[in-house]
């Protein structure tokens, strides 16, 4: 299935040919955990099903090897409706049988047939993009859709256009689904093409040292597997990149060779046991730094210091893809928005808490979800936004917005369980409008176990301990947002998570310091109003207290302790009753 060179192409033996490339998902585990088994169960599931009447359909095998089959087929349309078939009778076996899924990629293309193996790109591309799908799924290329489209009954649902190894072209993929069995499909990104794409390149030493282009490689990698867990940029894998780093080639020529956008760089220079990393990220297209930084370090202590340089790194990577595609979007005409750029839109809306931003934040946050139902950030963003909007004291009707924001909460979590941010912000919902912070919890260290360098979910833990009168714990999760991220566009909700922390334990001077600095941030955020009133009070600067209470009533003159503390999730009595003394000492009505 290797690609074929112009020169050695004999056109006598060119034909067109569909094929299916087909094989068990976790094949590997299943011969782990019993490899004369999984040998048997996979010669069963491929001779008694995929196989079976495959001449039906027009089929011929072609080749087999391991877990894998390519097959050919007389037309298009019998190979998906042969994918589709298989997939039911696998999914619809007796439930004693060991639980084998299967993947299925299909394409069509010319092929040149030895008689003994058909070879061509077409070939390589159906393996490729059977890669791509989850056990159950037929994934298919635009070319083979168009064709069945109108022939048999199948949705598709488009996933995209992924960079393929060794194909330079842009190939669209789709799943197919027969009408009766078609069910969620669980992709954090209905466009990929429209994602901010990265290579992050193998970090370069200055001279020449091997531990240190070692040490330079394994930052590469750790980098490369942190970032791949956010859903809102897709990084090329490390296989790919790594051969960029024996040549000097342009910037723009290794981003068209590696299909990305943004490029992450670095290197390493040692002077005696002190070492310097250096490292860019560069948007490609405009040609200029989206970000820099310098690492400096002690090299007897080197894993510690690449463990602090790759958490950096990988907790700033995507707010700084994210602000530079948002910057990008001015460009472009408000017409022609995907579902992603929606997202990328309402996010600085989203943090402004000023006029009609937060309106026009969930407008647009709404946007995606109807452009890309399954799109599962786009509902987390949503229920990010009702928060804000029930806990600033806008929404005309809280019931209906509580309701709505614990709704795509959910959805969210429901279409990608996978994602840290998700996880994060279903764990703040829950937490503050659902006033269950103690299951808030487990959610929590959900989100950290699956992506430890994303500073929302250490915030969000953090609030979430606090409302349970875990100070000390709160303030810990609160060291390792600091960590990650010293300066962002959401450090006046950690400030005053840091603040809530400090007021739980009894330190209104450090409640103070805290809730200051997310107000120089964002003077109108109301929950930093209110603990601050209250820490002003009992702090004993009474005339302070009074100011900021005034402040608070300006931006909500409907406010009443007696409401706030009804949904407030403070769940130790001692809290509650020094926040209502504080409000009420400050002046604010009960």
């Amino acid at each position: 299935m290797s690609k074929i060179s112009a020169k050695s192409l004999d056109v006598s033996n060119l034909r067109l040919a569909a094929f299916a490339f087909a094989d068990v998902e976790g094949y590997t585990r299943h011969m782990e955990a019993d490899s004369i088994k999984a040998a048997q169960d996979w010669g069963r599931l491929r001779e008694d099903v995929l196989l079976d009447r495959i001449s039906d359909y027009g089929g011929r095998l072609v080749s087999h090897s391991g877990d894998a089959i390519l097959v050919e087929f007389n037309s298009a349309t019998n190979a998906v409706r042969w994918a589709l078939d298989k997939q039911h009778e696998v999914r619809n076996r007796p439930v004693d049988e060991t639980p084998m899924h299967v993947r299925i990629g299909i394409n069509l293309d010319e092929v040149v047939d030895d008689g003994r193996s058909l070879q061509s790109d077409g070939v390589v591309i159906a393996s490729r993009i059977q890669d791509l799908a989850t056990g159950g799924d037929v994934v298919l290329t635009q070319q083979v859709r168009d064709i069945v489209r109108n022939r048999i009954s199948v949705r598709f649902h488009e996933i995209g256009a992924p960079i393929l190894k060794n194909i330079e072209r842009p190939v669209r993929v789709f799943i197919a689904q027969r009408s009766s069995e078609a069910r969620a499909i669980l992709r954090p990104h209905a466009q990929w093409e429209a994602r901010p794409s990265l290579a992050v390149l193998p970090f370069r030493d200055l001279q020449g040292r091997d531990e240190d282009r070692y040490f330079g490689e394994g930052m590469t990698e750790d980098i490369i597997t942190g970032v791949s867990r956010s859903r809102a940029i897709f990084v090329v894998a490390r296989t790919s990149t790594l051969q960029m780093s024996k040549e000097s080639v342009p910037s723009r020529e290794v981003a068209a060779a590696l299909g990305v956008k943004y490029l992450l760089t670095g290197s390493i220079r040692r002077s005696g046991n002190l070492l310097r990393i250096h490292t860019e990220l560069v948007d490609v297209v405009r040609n200029r730094a989206v970000w820099a930084d310098n690492f400096d370090g002690d090299a007897s202590d080197i894993f510690t210091f690449q463990d602090r340089i790759v958490s950096s790194i990988v907790a700033t990577v995507e707010p700084s893809v994210q602000r530079a595609e948002a910057a990008n979007l001015v460009t472009r005409p408000t017409e022609s928005l995907d579902a992603y750029d929606c997202v990328l839109r309402g996010l600085p809306e989203l943090y402004r808490f000023q006029g009609r931003s937060n309106e026009t934040a969930m407008s647009l946050f709404r946007r995606a979800v109807e452009l890309d139902p399954g799109y599962a950030q786009a509902h987390s963003y949503l229920a990010w936004c009702l928060n804000f909007l029930i806990a600033e004291g806008k929404s005309q009707n809280v019931e209906r917005d509580s309701a709505a924001a614990v709704f795509h909460a959910r959805k969210g979590v429901e279409l990608d369980p996978e994602d840290a941010l998700n996880l994060s912000i279903r764990g703040h919902i829950l937490s503050l409008l659902e006033r269950r912070p103690h299951e808030a919890i487990d959610i929590m260290d959900q989100a950290l176990s699956l992506n430890p360098n994303l500073p929302l979910a250490w915030g969000i833990g953090a609030t979430a301990h606090a409302y349970l009168g875990n100070g000390a714990i709160a303030r810990e999760h609160m060291l390792n947002v600091w960590r990650l991220t010293p300066f962002g566009p959401l450090n006046f909700f950690f400030w005053t998570a840091a603040g809530l922390a400090e007021f739980v334990d009894g330190n209104y001077p450090e409640a103070i310091r805290a809730l200051q600095r997310a107000r120089r941030t964002r003077p109108r955020f109301m929950a930093a109003l209110r603990i601050l009133a209250a820490s002003y009070a009992l702090d004993g600067q009474i005339e302070q207290a009074r100011v900021t209470a005034e402040k608070l009533l300006e931006k909500d003159p409907g406010f009443s302790i007696s409401r706030f503390m009804a949904w407030y999730p403070l769940k130790t009595p001692d809290t509650r009753e020094r926040l209502v003394l504080g409000l009420s000492t400050a002046g604010l009505p009960n």
